[in-house]
């Protein structure tokens, strides 16, 4: 009995770190909604109709950026190929938001 117990009480620790972890993991990422755009342009560049510009400067040599709708804020992409497909689209964003940059977990049209 007693080792049922033990078994049943090292389970629930198990799965409350697991709960813990995840529950972490899901606070560190947010979702923006904005314009992909590129270094060159920023906010200039995030508005419908800029699709071939952006692409143009991307190919130029420039940083792929997402500008945000709230606040035009120029948010760097850490993995431009997580969005790669979508230069110039108005997008739904979720990812890792640090300072000035966000690393890209997943893209939504909008």
């Amino acid at each position: 009995m007693k080792k049922l117990l033990l078994i049943g009480l090292a389970l629930c620790m198990v799965l409350m770190m697991v709960a813990v972890i995840s529950a972490a993991a899901a606070a560190d990422s947010s979702t923006v909604n904005g314009y992909v755009s590129d270094s060159m342009c920023g906010a200039k560049g995030a508005a419908a109709g800029h699709e071939a510009c952006t692409k143009k400067c991307l190919d130029k040599g420039a940083k792929m950026v997402v500008v945000t709708d709230s606040d035009k804020k120029v948010l760097a992409v850490d993995n431009p190929d997580a969005l790669k497909g979508h230069e110039g689209h108005h997008v739904a964003v979720t990812g890792k938001v640090t300072g000035d940059s966000i690393h890209v977990d997943s893209a939504k049209m909008l």
